[in-house]
């Protein structure tokens, strides 16, 4: 994963994004979590590149098994640590979570989801939140880090435009989930939504502010 986060910086250099990251310091903290973030386009690959390269700490990713078979990105991710989960078969999903939450506790890792589920391209309005990152998060008693990202006011799909941007990872306060059980999660997951919420709310004013 740092190898391939350290190939893709040279990417970013060539589109001429440049990346900021705040208050990394509650993704440097030493012990497992859960991450959740906002979900905007396939760019989020460089941001979470620039992440990877920036904390010392191990993080991967959780994504959707059907992504294994897009190529060349599926078995590039495997191999640089990507966890595919079978969203369609519960009983697989399970496990595979089980697997994972006994490595994010006994090997300290942080594991990063995208809690919308899909892309938004949304900038001040979250999609509502999937349970799975904080069942997760709740059976394994680790925080939540939420980290949010600015929009990507330089990319314009329908005109196919791709100008040079500057895109700022905002990491948020960790949300503690010790002594909660599943009856908490819906008051959890509507703390984390409220904040990043706000963040979301706040980075696209100050980007549109600036760069408009």
């Amino acid at each position: 994963m740092k190898l391939f986060s350290r190939a893709m910086s040279y990417v970013a250099k060539c589109v001429d994004v440049e990346y900021q990251i705040r208050d990394e310091k509650f993704l440097q903290e030493q012990g497992g979590a859960i991450i959740i973030g906002n979900h905007q386009s396939s760019l989020d690959t460089l941001a979470l590149c620039h992440i990877w390269n920036a904390v010392k700490y191990a993080i991967t990713v959780i994504i959707k098994k059907e992504l294994f078979y897009a190529l060349p990105f599926g078995p590039s991710a495997y191999l640089a640590g990507v966890i595919f989960i079978n969203r369609n078969n519960s009983r697989s999903a399970y496990k595979e979570l089980q697997e994972i939450k006994e490595r994010m506790v006994n090997q300290k890792v942080k594991i990063w989801f995208f809690p919308e589920g899909t892309r938004n391209e949304e900038y001040t309005k979250l999609l509502p939140f999937k349970k799975g990152a904080f069942n997760l998060a709740v059976e394994a008693q680790v925080p939540i880090i939420p980290v949010v990202m600015s929009p990507y006011y330089f990319v314009n799909n329908k005109k196919c435009i791709f100008n040079k941007g500057h895109v700022v990872i905002q990491c948020l306060e960790p949300v503690p989930t010790a002594g909660l059980t599943r009856d908490d999660v819906p008051a959890l997951i509507k703390i984390c939504y409220d904040k990043m919420t706000v963040a979301c709310k706040e980075l696209s004013k100050e980007i549109f502010d600036t760069n408009l």
